[in-house]
């Protein structure tokens, strides 16, 4: 389960004002001993508190991507940066959205509180927008009837696995996506999967379908449906770190905007 930063921090906040109050009325600080020293570090905290807060909740927020949902766009345990300004100011802890500034647009890469689990943040890319038809048929992916463009770049197989990536355009942006597979035991031909992946879907008005690059290993809006608008965080803009787990040093050799396409030729 994700930790609710913005609820620690607004609660640290609140307690570190409370008894800043407390100090204003009853002189706090001037006692001897444990309480004076605890209360002069909890004065000294307020201001730092307040602008990590502000910063956090409406300005621009870390993330760490924890699957392979969006590969090859996003890898696990890429660190990116979240534009916490660009759908709208919205609260801290209530996501209440207070200053429109914008709405997500197609192609954007947003996360999100899972629908199914909002203390969960999730990560797609943003296919259907409100009163959009959107279909998947044999893994190609129709908007309101027409099929979104897509170029073949790179196919590869092994004994019983293929993958195929393509730049795929939505809207304004240009990104790799996969689909990938099994192959047949009996003609070695490529599988299509099928299943949950197949599919019509209307998108109501206040909602958007979002799907993962890793087309076929993404559990998306194709599985659970739209993601409504107040559950919107902020829209993925940057990766600024690449950190394997323990016993590795971070690596900042994939810096740079999401949706800077990079092929292998």
């Amino acid at each position: 389960m994700d930790i609710d930063v913005g609820f620690w921090l607004t609660l640290a906040l609140l307690v570190t004002v409370l008894i800043w109050l407390a100090d204003r009325f009853l002189k706090l600080r001037q006692r001897k001993g444990m309480i004076g020293t605890t209360v002069e570090t909890s004065n000294s905290l307020i201001s730092v508190l307040l602008i990590v807060l502000v910063i956090r909740s409406f300005i621009v927020e870390p993330f760490t991507i924890p699957s392979g949902s969006m590969l090859p766009t996003l890898q696990v345990h890429d660190f990116i940066l979240v534009n916490k300004f660009s759908y709208g100011l919205r609260l801290p802890v209530t996501n209440t959205k207070i200053i429109p500034v914008g709405e997500p647009e197609r192609g954007d890469v947003m996360v999100f509180k899972f629908p199914e689990d909002t203390s969960q943040n999730f990560i797609k890319r943003v296919v259907g927008l409100p009163g959009d038809r959107v279909a998947v048929r044999d893994n190609v992916v129709y908007i309101n009837g027409e099929p979104v463009d897509r170029a073949l770049v790179e196919q590869g197989r092994n004994a019983r696995m293929w993958r195929r990536e393509y730049i795929e355009h939505l809207g304004e942006a240009e990104h790799l996506i996969w689909q990938e597979g099994v192959l047949s035991p009996f003609n070695g031909e490529p599988r299509i999967p099928q299943g949950g992946t197949q599919g019509e879907w209307e998108v109501p008005e206040g909602s958007y379908f979002v799907m993962g690059d890793n087309r076929d290993n993404s559990n998306d809006s194709r599985f659970w449906g739209v993601v409504p608008e107040r559950l919107i965080v902020g829209e993925a803009f940057l990766i600024w770190m690449h950190w394997d787990p323990i016993f590795s040093l971070p690596s900042f050799s994939r810096n740079g905007a999401i949706d800077k396409v990079e092929t292998s030729d």
